[in-house]
Protein backbone atom coordinates (compact mmCIF):
# COMPACT_ATOMS: atom_id res chain seq x y z
CA UNK A 1 0.00 0.00 0.00
CA UNK A 2 1.85 3.35 -0.88
CA UNK A 3 0.69 6.96 -0.46
CA UNK A 4 0.90 9.37 -3.03
CA UNK A 5 0.97 13.23 -2.95
CA UNK A 6 -1.80 15.87 -4.69
CA UNK A 7 0.80 16.91 -7.42
CA UNK A 8 1.88 13.13 -8.17
CA UNK A 9 -1.77 12.21 -8.38
CA UNK A 10 -2.50 15.17 -10.49
CA UNK A 11 0.47 13.92 -12.72
CA UNK A 12 -0.93 10.11 -12.77
CA UNK A 13 -4.78 11.15 -13.41
CA UNK A 14 -3.19 13.70 -16.46
CA UNK A 15 -1.17 11.11 -17.71
CA UNK A 16 -4.32 8.21 -18.13
CA UNK A 17 -6.16 7.05 -20.84
CA UNK A 18 -8.78 8.91 -21.69
CA UNK A 19 -10.56 6.10 -24.00
CA UNK A 20 -13.01 4.58 -21.38
CA UNK A 21 -15.51 1.88 -22.54
CA UNK A 22 -18.34 0.45 -20.41
CA UNK A 23 -17.41 -3.24 -19.21
CA UNK A 24 -13.68 -2.00 -19.21
CA UNK A 25 -11.35 -2.58 -16.20
CA UNK A 26 -9.36 0.46 -15.43
CA UNK A 27 -6.97 1.74 -12.52
CA UNK A 28 -8.50 4.52 -10.04
CA UNK A 29 -7.36 6.24 -7.10
CA UNK A 30 -8.90 6.34 -3.74
CA UNK A 31 -9.77 10.08 -3.30
CA UNK A 32 -12.21 10.30 0.23
CA UNK A 33 -12.84 7.98 2.85
CA UNK A 34 -16.66 7.77 3.93
CA UNK A 35 -18.51 5.84 6.31
CA UNK A 36 -19.59 2.87 3.82
CA UNK A 37 -18.12 4.04 0.42
CA UNK A 38 -14.87 5.23 -1.21
CA UNK A 39 -14.97 8.04 -3.03
CA UNK A 40 -12.49 6.56 -6.29
CA UNK A 41 -11.08 8.98 -9.21
CA UNK A 42 -10.18 7.09 -12.46
CA UNK A 43 -9.85 10.34 -14.34
CA UNK A 44 -12.63 10.62 -15.99
CA UNK A 45 -15.13 14.00 -15.46
CA UNK A 46 -16.75 12.60 -12.69
CA UNK A 47 -15.94 10.55 -9.25
CA UNK A 48 -17.10 6.98 -8.90
CA UNK A 49 -18.33 5.25 -5.91
CA UNK A 50 -17.26 1.87 -4.34
CA UNK A 51 -19.39 0.49 -1.39
CA UNK A 52 -16.80 -0.37 1.37
CA UNK A 53 -17.95 -3.83 1.36
CA UNK A 54 -16.49 -5.17 -1.46
CA UNK A 55 -13.37 -4.57 0.08
CA UNK A 56 -11.67 -7.90 2.60
CA UNK A 57 -10.39 -5.13 4.58
CA UNK A 58 -12.13 -1.89 4.36
CA UNK A 59 -10.37 -0.70 7.42
CA UNK A 60 -6.97 -1.01 6.26
CA UNK A 61 -7.44 1.31 2.60
CA UNK A 62 -5.86 4.52 2.56
CA UNK A 63 -6.97 7.77 0.41
CA UNK A 64 -4.75 7.42 -2.81
CA UNK A 65 -4.58 3.74 -2.92
CA UNK A 66 -4.36 2.28 -6.24
CA UNK A 67 -7.39 -0.24 -7.54
CA UNK A 68 -8.87 -1.83 -10.13
CA UNK A 69 -12.19 -1.60 -10.83
CA UNK A 70 -14.83 -3.01 -13.61
CA UNK A 71 -15.99 0.60 -15.40
CA UNK A 72 -20.08 -0.87 -15.11
CA UNK A 73 -21.77 3.07 -16.79
CA UNK A 74 -20.03 6.33 -17.35
CA UNK A 75 -22.17 7.90 -15.71
CA UNK A 76 -25.75 7.11 -13.55
CA UNK A 77 -28.59 9.36 -12.84
CA UNK A 78 -26.73 11.56 -10.36
CA UNK A 79 -24.42 11.73 -13.12
CA UNK A 80 -21.35 9.62 -10.89
CA UNK A 81 -19.32 6.89 -12.81
CA UNK A 82 -20.67 3.20 -11.52
CA UNK A 83 -17.80 1.21 -10.57
CA UNK A 84 -17.44 -2.77 -9.42
CA UNK A 85 -14.14 -3.70 -7.76
CA UNK A 86 -15.35 -7.00 -7.05
CA UNK A 87 -16.83 -7.55 -10.92
CA UNK A 88 -13.09 -6.38 -12.13
CA UNK A 89 -11.62 -9.12 -9.53
CA UNK A 90 -14.01 -11.71 -10.84
CA UNK A 91 -13.10 -11.29 -14.40
CA UNK A 92 -9.52 -11.07 -13.63
CA UNK A 93 -10.07 -14.46 -11.51
CA UNK A 94 -12.01 -16.25 -14.21
CA UNK A 95 -9.58 -15.55 -17.07
CA UNK A 96 -6.90 -17.11 -14.50
CA UNK A 97 -9.48 -19.83 -13.37
CA UNK A 98 -9.73 -20.85 -17.66
CA UNK A 99 -6.24 -21.03 -17.64
CA UNK A 100 -5.74 -23.19 -14.62
CA UNK A 101 -8.64 -25.65 -16.43
CA UNK A 102 -7.00 -26.08 -19.47
CA UNK A 103 -3.65 -26.68 -17.49
CA UNK A 104 -5.43 -29.42 -15.43
CA UNK A 105 -3.67 -27.37 -12.48
CA UNK A 106 -5.05 -26.91 -9.02
CA UNK A 107 -7.06 -24.31 -7.48
CA UNK A 108 -7.59 -23.25 -3.88
CA UNK A 109 -10.57 -22.44 -2.19
CA UNK A 110 -12.63 -21.25 0.98
CA UNK A 111 -15.92 -23.15 1.60
CA UNK A 112 -18.61 -20.57 1.82
CA UNK A 113 -21.85 -22.84 2.76
CA UNK A 114 -24.14 -25.60 2.43
CA UNK A 115 -26.26 -26.04 -0.57
CA UNK A 116 -28.78 -28.38 -2.13
CA UNK A 117 -26.33 -31.34 -3.18
CA UNK A 118 -22.54 -29.87 -2.11
CA UNK A 119 -21.09 -27.05 -0.96
CA UNK A 120 -20.58 -24.09 -2.48
CA UNK A 121 -16.66 -22.44 -2.32
CA UNK A 122 -14.82 -18.73 -2.96
CA UNK A 123 -12.11 -19.57 -5.56
CA UNK A 124 -12.22 -16.09 -6.61
CA UNK A 125 -15.35 -16.59 -8.60
CA UNK A 126 -18.52 -18.68 -6.95
CA UNK A 127 -18.01 -22.87 -7.28
CA UNK A 128 -19.93 -25.78 -6.90
CA UNK A 129 -18.44 -28.93 -4.90
CA UNK A 130 -21.02 -31.41 -5.14
CA UNK A 131 -21.10 -34.18 -1.92
CA UNK A 132 -19.95 -36.93 -4.00
CA UNK A 133 -16.80 -34.91 -4.47
CA UNK A 134 -16.41 -33.84 -1.48
CA UNK A 135 -14.10 -36.92 -0.23
CA UNK A 136 -13.36 -40.08 -0.72
CA UNK A 137 -16.66 -41.64 1.21
CA UNK A 138 -18.98 -39.36 0.58
CA UNK A 139 -19.45 -37.43 4.21
CA UNK A 140 -22.76 -37.49 6.21
CA UNK A 141 -22.69 -33.63 7.31
CA UNK A 142 -21.06 -31.21 4.63
CA UNK A 143 -21.18 -28.97 7.77
CA UNK A 144 -17.95 -29.32 8.98
CA UNK A 145 -16.23 -28.30 5.59
CA UNK A 146 -17.73 -24.62 5.93
CA UNK A 147 -15.09 -21.93 6.87
CA UNK A 148 -12.04 -24.31 5.72
CA UNK A 149 -9.52 -23.91 3.12
CA UNK A 150 -8.80 -26.47 0.42
CA UNK A 151 -7.23 -27.69 -2.79
CA UNK A 152 -9.04 -28.07 -5.69
CA UNK A 153 -9.15 -29.46 -9.08
CA UNK A 154 -11.36 -27.68 -11.69
CA UNK A 155 -13.61 -30.94 -13.22
CA UNK A 156 -15.94 -28.87 -15.20
CA UNK A 157 -16.25 -25.16 -16.59
CA UNK A 158 -18.95 -23.81 -18.62
CA UNK A 159 -17.43 -20.09 -19.67
CA UNK A 160 -20.90 -19.09 -20.70
CA UNK A 161 -23.15 -19.80 -17.83
CA UNK A 162 -19.86 -18.89 -15.67
CA UNK A 163 -20.53 -22.41 -13.90
CA UNK A 164 -17.23 -24.07 -12.35
CA UNK A 165 -17.48 -27.49 -11.10
CA UNK A 166 -15.06 -28.72 -8.38
CA UNK A 167 -13.20 -31.64 -6.99
CA UNK A 168 -11.16 -32.78 -3.88
CA UNK A 169 -12.04 -36.40 -4.19
CA UNK A 170 -9.80 -36.91 -7.26
CA UNK A 171 -6.80 -34.84 -5.74
CA UNK A 172 -7.27 -37.52 -1.98
CA UNK A 173 -7.46 -40.47 -4.83
CA UNK A 174 -4.26 -39.36 -7.10
CA UNK A 175 -2.29 -38.97 -3.30
CA UNK A 176 -3.53 -42.10 -2.21
CA UNK A 177 -2.94 -43.61 -5.37
CA UNK A 178 0.89 -42.42 -4.94
CA UNK A 179 0.87 -43.70 -1.73
CA UNK A 180 -0.66 -46.81 -2.54
CA UNK A 181 1.84 -47.59 -5.19
CA UNK A 182 4.45 -46.79 -2.39
CA UNK A 183 3.23 -48.91 -0.28
CA UNK A 184 2.95 -52.19 -2.88
CA UNK A 185 6.82 -51.64 -4.37
CA UNK A 186 7.90 -51.22 -0.32
CA UNK A 187 6.53 -53.75 1.93
CA UNK A 188 6.16 -57.70 1.60
CA UNK A 189 4.66 -60.73 3.05
CA UNK A 190 5.41 -61.02 6.79
CA UNK A 191 5.78 -57.23 7.53
CA UNK A 192 4.22 -55.59 10.66
CA UNK A 193 2.43 -52.22 9.40
CA UNK A 194 0.00 -50.27 10.97
CA UNK A 195 -3.46 -49.28 9.81
CA UNK A 196 -6.48 -48.08 11.04
CA UNK A 197 -10.14 -49.86 11.12
CA UNK A 198 -12.49 -48.15 7.94
CA UNK A 199 -15.36 -50.46 8.45
CA UNK A 200 -16.35 -54.06 9.73
CA UNK A 201 -18.56 -56.51 8.24
CA UNK A 202 -19.62 -59.92 9.00
CA UNK A 203 -16.51 -61.84 7.83
CA UNK A 204 -13.74 -59.33 8.62
CA UNK A 205 -12.71 -55.94 8.79
CA UNK A 206 -10.84 -53.01 6.80
CA UNK A 207 -8.10 -51.59 7.26
CA UNK A 208 -6.45 -48.26 5.79
CA UNK A 209 -2.74 -48.84 5.05
CA UNK A 210 -1.29 -45.26 4.24
CA UNK A 211 -3.60 -45.52 0.94
CA UNK A 212 -4.65 -48.79 -0.01
CA UNK A 213 -6.97 -51.44 1.62
CA UNK A 214 -6.07 -54.71 3.43
CA UNK A 215 -8.39 -56.96 4.66
CA UNK A 216 -8.56 -58.32 8.15
CA UNK A 217 -10.59 -61.79 8.00
CA UNK A 218 -12.66 -62.95 10.92
CA UNK A 219 -10.39 -65.87 11.20
CA UNK A 220 -7.00 -64.29 11.69
CA UNK A 221 -8.44 -62.13 14.14
CA UNK A 222 -7.94 -63.98 17.18
CA UNK A 223 -7.71 -67.46 18.15
CA UNK A 224 -10.62 -67.24 19.90
CA UNK A 225 -13.82 -68.12 18.44
CA UNK A 226 -15.47 -64.92 17.36
CA UNK A 227 -19.31 -64.48 16.15
CA UNK A 228 -18.30 -60.54 14.31
CA UNK A 229 -15.58 -58.64 14.48
CA UNK A 230 -17.17 -55.54 16.08
CA UNK A 231 -16.95 -57.92 19.26
CA UNK A 232 -12.87 -57.15 19.31
CA UNK A 233 -12.73 -54.04 17.07
CA UNK A 234 -14.51 -51.02 16.40
CA UNK A 235 -14.18 -48.45 12.94
CA UNK A 236 -11.18 -45.63 14.05
CA UNK A 237 -9.19 -48.12 16.24
CA UNK A 238 -5.59 -48.37 15.73
CA UNK A 239 -3.77 -51.64 15.00
CA UNK A 240 -0.61 -53.48 14.42
CA UNK A 241 -1.15 -56.50 11.55
CA UNK A 242 1.04 -58.33 9.91
CA UNK A 243 1.10 -59.00 6.31
CA UNK A 244 -0.22 -62.54 5.24
CA UNK A 245 -0.77 -61.88 2.09
CA UNK A 246 0.06 -59.45 -1.48
CA UNK A 247 -1.64 -59.68 -4.61
CA UNK A 248 -0.19 -56.92 -6.82
CA UNK A 249 -2.04 -56.76 -9.97
CA UNK A 250 -5.27 -56.97 -7.76
CA UNK A 251 -3.87 -54.53 -5.25
CA UNK A 252 -5.56 -56.73 -2.37
CA UNK A 253 -3.70 -57.31 0.70
CA UNK A 254 -4.82 -59.76 3.34
CA UNK A 255 -3.31 -59.58 6.76
CA UNK A 256 -3.79 -61.06 10.31
CA UNK A 257 -3.87 -60.31 13.85
CA UNK A 258 -3.48 -63.22 16.03
CA UNK A 259 -0.39 -64.25 14.37
CA UNK A 260 1.09 -61.56 16.27
CA UNK A 261 0.26 -63.36 19.34
CA UNK A 262 1.64 -67.03 19.99
CA UNK A 263 -0.91 -70.00 19.23
CA UNK A 264 -2.10 -71.48 22.37
CA UNK A 265 -3.17 -74.41 20.70
CA UNK A 266 0.61 -75.48 20.29
CA UNK A 267 0.90 -78.54 22.08
CA UNK A 268 -2.67 -79.06 23.19
CA UNK A 269 -2.66 -82.16 23.46
CA UNK A 270 -0.07 -82.23 25.86
CA UNK A 271 -1.90 -79.51 28.07
CA UNK A 272 -5.65 -80.67 27.30
CA UNK A 273 -5.03 -84.82 27.34
CA UNK A 274 -7.94 -87.15 27.23
CA UNK A 275 -9.85 -87.30 29.90
CA UNK A 276 -8.80 -84.33 31.93
CA UNK A 277 -10.88 -82.54 33.86
CA UNK A 278 -11.04 -78.81 32.69
CA UNK A 279 -13.08 -76.04 33.88
CA UNK A 280 -14.86 -73.07 31.87
CA UNK A 281 -17.35 -70.84 31.09
CA UNK A 282 -20.05 -71.25 29.03
CA UNK A 283 -19.64 -68.60 26.24
CA UNK A 284 -21.45 -69.50 23.40
CA UNK A 285 -25.05 -71.76 23.15
CA UNK A 286 -26.02 -73.68 19.99
CA UNK A 287 -28.64 -76.01 19.33
CA UNK A 288 -26.41 -78.29 19.13
CA UNK A 289 -24.32 -78.13 21.27
CA UNK A 290 -22.37 -75.74 24.34
CA UNK A 291 -19.10 -73.62 23.56
CA UNK A 292 -16.90 -73.73 26.53
CA UNK A 293 -14.05 -71.11 27.07
CA UNK A 294 -11.27 -72.99 28.80
CA UNK A 295 -8.69 -70.64 28.64
CA UNK A 296 -7.89 -67.35 26.23
CA UNK A 297 -8.38 -68.51 22.67
CA UNK A 298 -9.41 -72.01 23.52
CA UNK A 299 -12.90 -73.30 23.40
CA UNK A 300 -14.58 -76.77 23.46
CA UNK A 301 -17.86 -77.98 22.68
CA UNK A 302 -20.16 -80.35 25.02
CA UNK A 303 -22.33 -81.56 22.37
CA UNK A 304 -26.14 -82.02 23.58
CA UNK A 305 -26.01 -85.86 24.16
CA UNK A 306 -22.88 -85.46 26.60
CA UNK A 307 -24.87 -83.08 29.12
CA UNK A 308 -26.74 -86.45 30.49
CA UNK A 309 -26.52 -90.21 30.45
CA UNK A 310 -30.59 -90.50 31.09
CA UNK A 311 -31.83 -86.72 30.67
CA UNK A 312 -33.78 -86.03 27.55
CA UNK A 313 -32.06 -82.52 26.82
CA UNK A 314 -33.57 -80.90 23.48
CA UNK A 315 -31.02 -77.72 23.96
CA UNK A 316 -28.61 -77.07 25.92
CA UNK A 317 -30.16 -73.26 26.65
CA UNK A 318 -32.85 -75.43 28.66
CA UNK A 319 -29.81 -76.93 31.46
CA UNK A 320 -26.95 -74.29 30.36
CA UNK A 321 -27.04 -70.07 30.80
CA UNK A 322 -24.41 -67.84 29.17
CA UNK A 323 -21.31 -66.98 31.60
CA UNK A 324 -22.16 -70.16 33.59
CA UNK A 325 -19.03 -72.07 35.33
CA UNK A 326 -19.10 -75.78 34.44
CA UNK A 327 -16.61 -78.43 34.50
CA UNK A 328 -16.28 -81.03 31.93
CA UNK A 329 -14.24 -83.99 30.78
CA UNK A 330 -12.24 -83.76 27.59
CA UNK A 331 -13.03 -86.62 25.38
CA UNK A 332 -10.95 -85.41 22.30
CA UNK A 333 -8.82 -83.18 20.75
CA UNK A 334 -8.40 -82.11 16.99
CA UNK A 335 -5.74 -80.00 16.72
CA UNK A 336 -5.80 -79.24 12.64
CA UNK A 337 -9.40 -78.18 13.25
CA UNK A 338 -8.82 -76.44 16.67
CA UNK A 339 -11.59 -78.49 17.82
CA UNK A 340 -11.97 -79.85 21.74
CA UNK A 341 -14.85 -82.41 22.72
CA UNK A 342 -16.17 -82.11 25.91
CA UNK A 343 -18.38 -83.96 28.40
CA UNK A 344 -20.45 -83.44 31.44
CA UNK A 345 -22.31 -86.43 32.07
CA UNK A 346 -18.89 -88.14 32.33
CA UNK A 347 -18.31 -86.77 35.33
CA UNK A 348 -20.49 -89.11 36.84
CA UNK A 349 -20.88 -92.78 36.41
CA UNK A 350 -23.39 -94.65 33.23
CA UNK A 351 -26.19 -96.08 34.98
CA UNK A 352 -26.56 -98.38 32.24
CA UNK A 353 -23.43 -99.76 32.77
CA UNK A 354 -24.43 -101.09 36.14
CA UNK A 355 -28.76 -102.28 34.65
CA UNK A 356 -28.81 -105.22 35.03
CA UNK A 357 -27.98 -105.41 38.67
CA UNK A 358 -30.64 -102.52 39.30
CA UNK A 359 -33.67 -104.81 36.69
CA UNK A 360 -32.78 -107.79 36.24
CA UNK A 361 -34.49 -109.99 34.04
CA UNK A 362 -37.95 -111.73 35.25
CA UNK A 363 -37.96 -108.64 37.80
CA UNK A 364 -41.51 -106.54 38.22
CA UNK A 365 -41.29 -103.09 38.21
CA UNK A 366 -43.88 -100.05 38.29
CA UNK A 367 -44.06 -97.33 36.13
CA UNK A 368 -45.51 -94.37 34.44
CA UNK A 369 -46.81 -94.62 30.44
CA UNK A 370 -45.31 -91.98 28.81
CA UNK A 371 -45.36 -92.54 25.15
CA UNK A 372 -47.50 -94.89 23.11
CA UNK A 373 -46.49 -95.90 19.18
CA UNK A 374 -48.46 -98.38 16.53
CA UNK A 375 -45.81 -100.84 17.92
CA UNK A 376 -45.59 -100.55 21.71
CA UNK A 377 -45.40 -98.14 24.74
CA UNK A 378 -42.27 -96.51 26.77
CA UNK A 379 -42.70 -96.73 30.41
CA UNK A 380 -40.77 -94.30 32.48
CA UNK A 381 -38.73 -96.78 34.85
CA UNK A 382 -36.99 -94.01 36.38
CA UNK A 383 -35.53 -90.22 35.05
CA UNK A 384 -34.14 -91.15 31.98
CA UNK A 385 -34.61 -94.56 31.89
CA UNK A 386 -37.47 -96.12 29.76
CA UNK A 387 -38.85 -99.35 29.11
CA UNK A 388 -40.69 -100.53 25.79
CA UNK A 389 -43.50 -102.56 26.14
CA UNK A 390 -44.00 -104.64 22.68
CA UNK A 391 -48.22 -104.49 21.77
CA UNK A 392 -47.35 -107.97 21.67
CA UNK A 393 -46.48 -108.30 25.23
CA UNK A 394 -49.66 -106.64 26.13
CA UNK A 395 -52.12 -110.22 26.36
CA UNK A 396 -51.82 -113.64 25.93
CA UNK A 397 -54.80 -114.31 23.96
CA UNK A 398 -56.60 -110.91 22.75
CA UNK A 399 -54.69 -109.34 19.56
CA UNK A 400 -53.97 -105.40 20.55
CA UNK A 401 -54.12 -103.43 17.88
CA UNK A 402 -52.59 -100.26 19.56
CA UNK A 403 -51.26 -100.15 23.23
CA UNK A 404 -54.10 -97.61 23.78
CA UNK A 405 -56.47 -99.97 23.40
CA UNK A 406 -55.44 -101.32 26.81
CA UNK A 407 -53.26 -98.53 28.62
CA UNK A 408 -53.47 -94.72 29.24
CA UNK A 409 -50.69 -91.80 29.00
CA UNK A 410 -49.10 -91.08 32.10
CA UNK A 411 -50.79 -94.17 33.93
CA UNK A 412 -49.34 -95.87 36.50
CA UNK A 413 -48.83 -99.60 35.53
CA UNK A 414 -46.74 -102.62 36.46
CA UNK A 415 -44.87 -104.85 34.41
CA UNK A 416 -41.88 -107.40 34.20
CA UNK A 417 -38.30 -107.16 32.65
CA UNK A 418 -38.38 -109.54 29.49
CA UNK A 419 -34.92 -108.09 28.40
CA UNK A 420 -32.29 -106.10 28.53
CA UNK A 421 -29.94 -104.86 25.77
CA UNK A 422 -26.78 -103.10 27.24
CA UNK A 423 -25.55 -102.20 24.30
CA UNK A 424 -28.41 -100.29 22.63
CA UNK A 425 -29.69 -98.89 26.30
CA UNK A 426 -32.55 -100.58 25.78
CA UNK A 427 -35.09 -102.38 28.04
CA UNK A 428 -37.94 -104.48 27.01
CA UNK A 429 -41.02 -105.13 29.36
CA UNK A 430 -43.87 -106.95 29.37
CA UNK A 431 -47.44 -106.66 30.84
CA UNK A 432 -48.85 -110.48 30.11
CA UNK A 433 -45.98 -111.83 31.61
CA UNK A 434 -47.48 -110.83 34.95
CA UNK A 435 -49.72 -113.81 34.45
CA UNK A 436 -49.13 -117.46 33.88
CA UNK A 437 -49.47 -117.89 29.83
CA UNK A 438 -53.06 -120.15 30.01
CA UNK A 439 -52.10 -121.97 27.11
CA UNK A 440 -49.19 -123.46 29.48
CA UNK A 441 -50.75 -125.76 30.89
CA UNK A 442 -54.13 -125.99 28.51
CA UNK A 443 -54.01 -129.77 28.82
CA UNK A 444 -54.61 -129.34 32.52
CA UNK A 445 -58.24 -127.70 31.96
CA UNK A 446 -59.46 -129.20 28.86
CA UNK A 447 -58.65 -132.35 27.11
CA UNK A 448 -60.54 -133.79 23.68
CA UNK A 449 -63.73 -134.63 24.81
CA UNK A 450 -64.42 -132.40 27.11
CA UNK A 451 -68.15 -130.86 27.45
CA UNK A 452 -68.36 -127.18 27.80
CA UNK A 453 -71.01 -124.99 28.59
CA UNK A 454 -70.29 -121.18 27.27
CA UNK A 455 -71.90 -118.64 25.73
CA UNK A 456 -71.14 -117.63 22.81
CA UNK A 457 -68.74 -113.75 22.80
CA UNK A 458 -68.11 -113.36 18.48
CA UNK A 459 -69.84 -113.98 15.45
CA UNK A 460 -68.14 -114.46 12.16
CA UNK A 461 -69.15 -115.54 8.70
CA UNK A 462 -66.77 -118.91 9.62
CA UNK A 463 -68.19 -119.85 12.79
CA UNK A 464 -68.71 -118.80 16.34
CA UNK A 465 -66.31 -118.04 19.29
CA UNK A 466 -66.89 -118.76 23.09
CA UNK A 467 -64.96 -117.32 25.74
CA UNK A 468 -63.03 -119.71 28.06
CA UNK A 469 -61.52 -120.05 31.25
CA UNK A 470 -58.34 -117.75 31.61
CA UNK A 471 -59.71 -115.93 28.26
CA UNK A 472 -59.01 -118.40 26.00
CA UNK A 473 -61.12 -118.51 23.10
CA UNK A 474 -62.86 -121.42 21.59
CA UNK A 475 -63.95 -121.70 17.89
CA UNK A 476 -66.97 -123.10 16.41
CA UNK A 477 -66.62 -123.56 12.81
CA UNK A 478 -69.75 -123.06 10.61
CA UNK A 479 -69.21 -127.00 9.99
CA UNK A 480 -69.30 -128.03 13.68
CA UNK A 481 -72.49 -126.21 14.62
CA UNK A 482 -75.24 -128.80 13.03
CA UNK A 483 -75.65 -132.00 11.06
CA UNK A 484 -77.56 -130.30 8.28
CA UNK A 485 -76.08 -127.62 6.29
CA UNK A 486 -75.60 -123.96 7.61
CA UNK A 487 -75.60 -121.15 5.27
CA UNK A 488 -75.11 -118.07 7.92
CA UNK A 489 -74.23 -118.50 11.67
CA UNK A 490 -75.74 -115.38 12.28
CA UNK A 491 -79.16 -117.18 11.44
CA UNK A 492 -78.52 -120.11 13.69
CA UNK A 493 -76.07 -118.76 16.53
CA UNK A 494 -76.53 -115.14 18.23
CA UNK A 495 -73.98 -113.29 20.86
CA UNK A 496 -74.84 -114.15 24.13
CA UNK A 497 -76.62 -117.61 23.35
CA UNK A 498 -75.35 -120.27 25.77
CA UNK A 499 -74.00 -123.71 23.86
CA UNK A 500 -72.74 -126.67 24.88
CA UNK A 501 -69.98 -128.03 22.76
CA UNK A 502 -67.38 -130.41 22.79
CA UNK A 503 -63.84 -130.10 22.71
CA UNK A 504 -62.42 -131.93 18.91
CA UNK A 505 -58.91 -129.70 18.51
CA UNK A 506 -56.39 -128.17 21.00
CA UNK A 507 -53.45 -126.69 19.26
CA UNK A 508 -50.93 -125.21 22.24
CA UNK A 509 -48.19 -124.55 19.45
CA UNK A 510 -51.02 -122.42 17.00
CA UNK A 511 -52.64 -121.34 20.18
CA UNK A 512 -55.95 -123.19 18.92
CA UNK A 513 -58.91 -124.29 20.72
CA UNK A 514 -61.90 -126.27 18.11
CA UNK A 515 -65.28 -126.59 19.46
CA UNK A 516 -68.39 -128.65 18.13
CA UNK A 517 -71.67 -128.51 18.81
CA UNK A 518 -73.37 -131.39 16.96
CA UNK A 519 -70.42 -134.18 18.37
CA UNK A 520 -72.15 -133.58 21.93
CA UNK A 521 -73.29 -137.01 21.13
CA UNK A 522 -70.57 -138.74 19.29
CA UNK A 523 -69.28 -141.91 20.18
CA UNK A 524 -65.34 -141.85 20.67
CA UNK A 525 -64.79 -143.41 17.46
CA UNK A 526 -67.38 -140.78 15.62
CA UNK A 527 -65.71 -137.99 17.80
CA UNK A 528 -62.23 -138.99 16.58
CA UNK A 529 -63.31 -139.30 12.74
CA UNK A 530 -64.93 -135.83 13.35
CA UNK A 531 -61.71 -134.22 14.69
CA UNK A 532 -59.80 -135.77 11.78
CA UNK A 533 -62.47 -133.81 9.58
CA UNK A 534 -61.87 -130.66 11.42
CA UNK A 535 -57.79 -130.87 11.52
CA UNK A 536 -58.18 -130.72 7.49
CA UNK A 537 -59.59 -127.32 7.86
CA UNK A 538 -55.76 -125.91 9.03
CA UNK A 539 -54.65 -125.41 5.71
CA UNK A 540 -57.78 -123.07 4.49
CA UNK A 541 -58.27 -119.37 4.95
CA UNK A 542 -60.55 -119.77 8.05
CA UNK A 543 -57.68 -121.67 10.02
CA UNK A 544 -54.51 -120.15 8.41
CA UNK A 545 -54.44 -117.18 11.24
CA UNK A 546 -56.34 -117.82 14.44
CA UNK A 547 -55.81 -114.19 15.57
CA UNK A 548 -56.81 -112.75 12.24
CA UNK A 549 -59.81 -115.11 12.44
CA UNK A 550 -60.48 -113.54 15.70
CA UNK A 551 -59.93 -110.11 14.20
CA UNK A 552 -62.31 -110.45 11.31
CA UNK A 553 -64.98 -112.07 13.84
CA UNK A 554 -65.17 -108.63 16.19
CA UNK A 555 -64.71 -106.38 13.02
CA UNK A 556 -67.69 -108.31 11.59
CA UNK A 557 -70.21 -108.48 14.59
CA UNK A 558 -69.04 -104.55 15.48
CA UNK A 559 -68.75 -102.84 12.50
CA UNK A 560 -67.44 -99.29 12.69
CA UNK A 561 -66.94 -99.63 16.15
CA UNK A 562 -63.99 -100.10 18.19
CA UNK A 563 -62.85 -103.38 19.49
CA UNK A 564 -63.28 -103.84 22.79
CA UNK A 565 -61.32 -107.13 24.10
Amino acid sequence: MTTTSSADLQQLISNSVKNYREGSIVKGYILEKRPKEFLVDIGYKSEGVISSSEFDHPEEIEVGDEVEVLLARLENDQGMVVLSRLKAAQRQNWAKICKLFQAEGIIQGKVKSVVKGGLTVDVGVEAFLPASQVDITPPKDLQQFVGNTYDFKIVKLNEDRKNIVLSRRELIEAVRNTRRQDFLSTVTVGDIVEGTVKNTTDFGAFLDLDGIDGLLHITDMSWARLTHPSEILKPGDLLKVVILEINKEKERISLGLKQLQSNPWEKIEERFPTGARVKGKISNLMPYGAFVSIEEGIEGLIHVSELSWTKRILRPSDVLTLGQEVEAVVLGVNKEDQKISLGVRQLESNPWDEIEQRFMIGKQVKGKVRNMTAYGAFVELEEGIDGMIHVSDLSWNKKINHPSEVLKKNEEIEAVVIDIDKANQRISLGVKQLEEDPWKEIDRHYKIGDIIKKKISKIANFGAFVELDGGIDGLIHISQISEDRVEKVKDVLKVGDEVEARVIKIDKAERRLGLSIKATSYSDEALLKEKDAFDSLRSTDDMVSFGAALQAAEEEYRPGENSSH
